[in-house]
């Protein structure tokens, strides 16, 4: 250490100074420990940022392992069922063992070979008039928001006609005149009523980006309308694409299942919300046969919440407001338990 008797008092001071916050600075790991940051796996660097991203994400990843397993049994769980989902299995109301794994309903029917065959019926109806209506809603939205003029005007006045009318309500109407409406029947319905609000949000995202440079660059550069919605706006409405269709699964599972549930749907077939229409007319509950009850309604709640959690990452992945709302929160934390002060945030 030099002299510091020929040192100016305040060249002195500062490199006290210096050498105290270089002693007392912690090291990358432990600030990244500190500010709640993992690190990423290195098989992560070969995929695009916002896979990556979703990946890493826990709330995405627990929400794709659960809707991954439940669309996995309803797949392959008949195999391992010798009983047909339509027919008498064994003796009414047989509780759970070890020649019928979830019981008997109180018809004889196994309730294990039920709840795969209507996963397979509720998941498609749901994902279908998802998809469906997620489409509609892309396709409607960016060609309002884009072309604007004449079709603007004709494609929202068909967004506002939609957005009045009742998905649930015509389909009440639909099966009073067909005495029952199946689970095509409600999955239709829902689709065609269901992507008004996708396609509004999507119609305005798309009426800011038309005036963004590279669009305008694009069509200076000659490119064909349709390359540049595909190229250009499409990558930039994949949130909202997949907000709505996440949405849209939400809202077709639990509709059919209460549609099912209060005897509107076609009761010969096998889904979620007709085996809880059953339970209820057998007095399964009364009854105290909770098998026949249970695993339908934890099944509807766990592809709810997977679908919810997955919404849950996509928004945190695409919203950078959520994120750097997020990050601030943390730097704030680590600031205050270092008796600094975060009031630059």
């Amino acid at each position: 250490m030099a002299d510091i008797t020929h040192t100016p008092a305040m060249t002195l001071l500062d490199r006290l100074d210096r050498e105290a916050v270089a002693s007392a600075a912690p090291s990358q790991g432990e600030l990244m420990r500190e500010l709640g940051i993992k690190g990423r796996p290195g098989w992560t660097s070969r995929l695009p940022p916002s896979l990556a991203a979703f990946v890493t994400n826990p709330k995405g990843m627990i929400g794709v392992v659960v809707l991954l397993g439940l669309i996995l049994f309803s797949l392959l769980g008949p195999l391992f069922s010798e009983y047909n989902p339509q027919r008498r299995a064994g003796k009414p109301h047989v509780a759970p063992g070890y020649e019928h794994v979830m019981g008997t309903t109180r018809m004889g029917k196994d309730v294990y070979t039920q709840l795969a065959y209507g996963g397979r019926m509720s998941l498609a109806v749901g994902f279908g008039a998802g998809l469906a209506a997620a489409l509609i809603g892309l396709a409607v939205g960016i060609s309002a928001g884009y072309f604007g003029g004449r079709i603007d005007d004709v494609l929202t006045f068909l967004v506002n006609v939609v957005l009045v009318l009742p998905g649930l309500p015509l389909i009440i109407v639909i099966a009073s005149l067909v005495e029952s409406a199946g689970p095509l029947v409600i999955g239709t319905v829902l689709a065609l009523t269901g992507w008004g609000w996708s396609a509004r949000t999507i119609r305005t995202q798309t009426m800011s980006l038309r005036t963004r440079e590279f669009i305008l660059s694009a069509e200076l550069m000659g490119e064909r309308k349709w390359r540049i919605i595909l190229k250009e706006i499409f990558p930039n409405m994949l949130s909202f694409f997949m907000g709505g269709l996440v949405l849209g699964t939400i809202s077709a599972i639990l509709a059919e299942a209460a549609l099912s549930f209060i005897g509107l749907g076609d009761p010969n077939a096998v889904t979620w919300g007709t085996m809880l229409y059953w339970a209820q007319n057998n007095m399964a509950l009364q009854l105290g046969a909770w098998w026949e009850i249970w695993p339908p309604a934890i099944a509807i709640m766990l592809t709810g919440a997977a679908l919810v959690m997955i919404n849950f990452a996509v928004d945190e992945i695409t919203n950078p407001q959520l994120k750097a709302s997020r990050k601030i929160g943390r730097i704030r934390r680590f600031l205050a338990r270092r008796g600094r002060s975060a009031d630059v945030f």
